[in-house]
């Protein structure tokens, strides 16, 4: 599937009169993982932030399936894009399938109005998260690696066509990390349109379909993680040497940055 769901066109991104982003443009597709790579304060999580309506462009446009993210209402919004910030609260008292239940907001009249695919759709993604065991809990006694994949599962219960994600795996172990990546995967094989910030360069060579190299708020190179992770791109974004070999299994880039203790060869 080719279908461009949310569309950034040219955007200037600026915080406090002073730009971040300048000019960047980049598709969001059904079906397509496009990973949003760099070094950090090269602008990655302000772009997902404005393709999330969270962040006004200085210039440049959001659309959303063909249409101005702005002329939407909020729910309107919601209720195709959503997005994990990297910064979630931890609220006193409330459960993990309360919390989860949060994503529904965008399809219920009021507050607490009816929700026909709400239990199906909480049950659904506590269940792709790994989190139903702990429904019951309250999220203010779960660790930070928990309470990870509950505000992501709230993401998914949301059930959009388009999905936001800054740094999914940051505080999970290795074995959620995997499965993080492996439901992002999933996902798009369902068609969903997801962009996601990843400062592993491995994690993205092996989810993405699409990755956006920024350094110092532009788009350094774009392309198949084939295309973009490679030594000479990687070394002039991050400013140290990386080198890039490829898993004998996958096939897919793997980047290794070179220090000053590095073995010698």
């Amino acid at each position: 599937m080719t279908d461009t769901l949310l569309a950034g066109r040219d955007l200037v991104l600026a915080h406090h009169g002073t730009a971040v982003v300048h000019g960047v443009s980049l598709d969001l597709r059904a079906g397509t993982v496009t990973a949003l790579v760099g070094p950090n304060g090269s602008g990655k999580s302000t772009l997902l932030r404005s393709l999330a309506r969270l962040h006004r462009p200085a210039d440049g446009a959001v659309h959303v399936d063909g249409a101005h993210a702005e002329s939407l209402s909020g729910k309107e919004f919601a209720r195709a894009v959503t997005l994990l910030t990297q910064q979630r609260p931890t609220p006193a008292g409330v459960s993990v399938r309360d919390v989860v239940g949060y994503g529904r907001h965008p399809y219920r009249a009021g507050w607490r109005g009816v929700d026909v695919d709400g239990v199906r759709a909480v049950e659904r993604a506590m269940a792709l998260c790994g989190v139903t065991a702990m429904a019951g809990r309250g999220v203010d006694e779960l660790s930070g690696g928990e309470l990870q994949r509950v505000w992501l599962a709230s993401c998914l219960a949301q059930h959009t066509s388009v999905l936001l994600l800054d740094e999914p795996t940051n505080h999970l172990d290795l074995r959620y990390q995997v499965e993080v990546l492996d439901v992002v995967r999933d996902l798009a094989d369902e068609g969903v349109a997801i962009g996601v910030v990843l400062h592993d360069l491995d994690h993205a060579a092996l989810v993405a379909d699409h990755v956006v190299l920024l350094r110092e708020g532009r788009a350094l190179a774009t392309g198949t993680p084939a295309e973009v992770l490679t030594e000479a791109h990687l070394t002039d974004a991050y400013g140290v040497t990386v080198r890039v070999t490829h898993d004998p299994e996958t096939g897919a880039p793997h980047c290794r940055p070179v220090g000053r203790h590095a073995p010698r060869s």
